[in-house]
């Protein structure tokens, strides 16, 4: 969409995002533990989980049910070795505030980083340039000074899809999520020791959680599962 365009809707724009704001219903993030260890024995694989409210579980009720449940059972099953994790997340903050947020935590040594942000981004009219470069220095903080070895970045979410979004809001909205999760995939295959997973998703209205915005609990699980399967390939079988 042109900016032109852009500019031409925006009094449109502005209404319907307001209008959606105040209809949604505030779903809180998920209950239970934000640490912990699967499996038995020495050799444990290190994960930190840090993002947004997708990390943070929202629009399910347990942490057992959003992606760190997912994603360390999976991984735990796929690498054949126990996990340690730790999740650092909170609904509604950027990137940039994800990198904030994990600079005042007591961060343990990670084997891999997980990094789940965008869509307060894209909200927020971040453009995906400044997005990527605010990446960049999350990434590069997490590998030289929060002791990680590889960071992986989760894919934006298809927003011209969220069952919630009237259109055009909808579109706007897709094409910006779209184009900030393509700078962020051509900016990760230029490092070595970032990656960038790309996940299919089903985001029919059962799928997602009731206020059409967030993951419902079979989107969390494909997403963890399809993130498990790329990370055990960082993470050899303890022999």
């Amino acid at each position: 969409m042109s900016l032109a365009l852009k500019l031409a809707l925006a009094p449109v724009l502005v209404a319907q995002a307001v209008a959606t704001r105040r209809r949604a219903p505030v779903l809180p993030e998920a209950a239970g533990p934000r640490e912990g260890r699967l499996g038995e024995g020495r050799g444990a694989l290190r994960l930190l989980i840090a993002g947004d409210s997708s990390a943070a579980g929202v629009g399910v009720k347990h942490q057992g049910q959003a992606l760190a449940g997912h994603l360390v059972r999976e991984l735990h099953r796929r690498a054949q070795r126990p996990v340690r994790w730790r999740l650092h997340a909170r609904a509604g903050l950027t990137t940039r505030q994800v990198h904030e947020l994990l600079r005042e935590q007591a961060l343990l040594r990670s084997d891999v980083a997980l990094v789940v942000s965008g869509v307060n981004d894209v909200i927020d009219l971040v453009p995906p340039q400044r997005a990527v470069r605010q990446r960049a220095a999350l990434a590069d903080w997490l590998l030289a000074e929060g002791g990680v070895s590889h960071v992986v970045f989760a894919p934006l979410p298809p927003v011209h899809r969220f069952p919630l979004l009237p259109q055009p809001l909808r579109r706007v909205m897709g094409e910006d999520a779209r184009a900030h999760d393509d700078a962020l995939e051509r900016w990760a295959s230029t490092r070595p020791d970032v990656s960038y997973v790309p996940i299919v998703l089903d985001l029919s209205t059962d799928a997602m959680a009731s206020d059409g915005f967030h993951p419902g609990e079979p989107v969390y699980r494909a997403c963890g599962e399809a993130l498990a399967a790329y990370i055990a390939t960082l993470a050899p079988k303890e022999k």
